[in-house]
């Protein structure tokens, strides 16, 4: 039964007690169609649209801790499709219409709130890039305004106008913004189970067995899965898992650290993000303010970052909005990015049939999960790519055709 206002009213009045869990907590099966390796928001995406979209019923979701407990709940929220290249905007772009119908599509509230993001200006030479970049995604039927000085400080009137870097002017893309990361997880979850997708938690993949060049099975920590096809959607961990297949992905994992501050009053409408300081804030719907920076600089698998990252942090914070210094931290923590080359990702299958693999998000995961779910689904139910999905195949590493969107990723990679 779906949530409604009628739905709420009447739970209301039964103390809550007729809800039934969300999803199932599912036994394994000795075989599935189709195995998914990661229970984060592209995982259980990519199930869903499995079975939304192609009618695919006999589908599993594993993943080795619980829903939602990787990336998926530890990234900033932020959602956009300002991206430079025609494929990277399309792929972006889907994944934000995407958003802005998924609390109607799941019966979920994701929160989605967009409230535009504000990409800072610090030199007229700066300045005269955004300028070329606002064309650009005009051109690619993104929508972006180039700002100046006075409308920036309009927008976002915290900030701070003697700025050691100074403001001169800026762009945004009004469309962009943020959604609640948790709802994002447990929607799809719900959904996928309503469609009859296992959800497997608490089972960690421990090996991948072939046959002929093909794969066939997930070994694990509660048996043995047989599959008819599997797609490995784990961000950090994809090279780990992808070596257990043979396959040695141009990928390489490391801490993002993000902080959360005490909550406070509405004093922040907007994302806004500064490459001088490379921190990037918004407010959320509780209050926190929820910003981050750049890359941890060593490779790692860890989920909490170093110190020396939160202090370059919070003086880039401060020296952006001083009147932010009074306020206290409350938590801070990290997620594992699996960064490419050329910071763009990698979608489709892969030379061992029957294995599909959606990775390389780097620092873009949270914003790109409907379209990654969406693409990766495609790929499985159809064995070819997508349109949109083509220009992020793992060949392209071996011609050369590379998408570079490292300014694009908006923080330092």
């Amino acid at each position: 039964m779906g949530y409604s206002f009628l739905r709420l009213a009447r739970e209301a009045l039964r103390d809550h007690t007729g809800w039934r869990p969300a999803w199932r907590d599912a036994e394994p099966k000795p075989r599935y169609d189709v195995v998914v390796i990661g229970g984060g928001g592209h995982g259980l995406a990519t199930a869903y649209y499995l079975a939304r979209n192609h009618g695919a019923r006999n589908v599993a979701v594993v993943e080795k801790g619980w829903i939602g407990g990787g990336n998926t709940g530890r990234n900033t929220t932020v959602i956009r499709s300002n991206y430079y290249f025609p494929s990277s905007a399309e792929l972006y772009d889907l994944s934000l219409r995407l958003y802005e119908n998924l609390g109607v599509d799941l019966n979920y509230n994701v929160m989605v709130s967009q409230r535009g993001f504000l990409f800072l200006a610090h030199a007229p030479l700066q300045l005269e890039m955004y300028n070329r970049i606002v064309n650009a995604l005009l051109v690619n039927g993104i929508d972006a305004e180039l700002l100046s000085s006075d409308e920036v400080f309009r927008r976002a009137p915290l900030l701070n106008r003697a700025m050691r870097w100074p403001v001169v002017g800026g762009f945004t893309q009004p469309r962009a913004g943020i959604a609640r990361h948790d709802a994002v997880a447990w929607g799809y979850a719900r959904a996928a189970d309503r469609l009859g997708v296992d959800i497997v938690q608490h089972c960690e993949v421990t090996g991948l067995r072939q046959a002929g060049g093909r794969i066939t099975a997930v070994e694990t920590t509660r048996g043995t899965i047989e599959a008819g096809a599997v797609a490995i959607v784990v961000a950090g961990h994809s090279s780990v898992l992808a070596a257990m297949a043979g396959l040695r992905l141009p990928v390489t994992s490391y801490a993002l650290q993000a902080m959360v501050s005490e909550p406070v009053k509405p004093i922040l409408d907007t994302v806004v993000n500064s490459p001088a300081t490379g921190v990037y804030v918004s407010q959320s719907d509780k209050g926190e303010l929820v910003f981050g920076g750049g890359l941890d600089l060593y490779p790692s698998y860890a989920q909490r970052g170093n110190l020396p990252v939160v202090e370059h942090v919070i003086a880039g914070l401060i020296e952006m909005f001083p009147a932010f210094a009074q306020l206290r931290l409350m938590r801070k923590w990290a997620g594992i990015v699996d960064v490419v080359h050329d910071s763009s990702p990698i979608l489709g299958p892969t030379p061992v049939d029957g294995l599909y693999i959606n990775c390389g998000w780097g620092t873009g995961g949270f914003k790109a999960i409907p379209a990654g779910g969406w693409l990766t689904a495609h790929c499985i139910a159809t064995g070819g790519h997508h349109a949109l999905s083509a220009p992020f195949d793992l060949g392209r590493f071996a011609t050369g055709a590379l998408v570079d969107e490292a300014a694009a990723a908006g923080i330092a990679h």
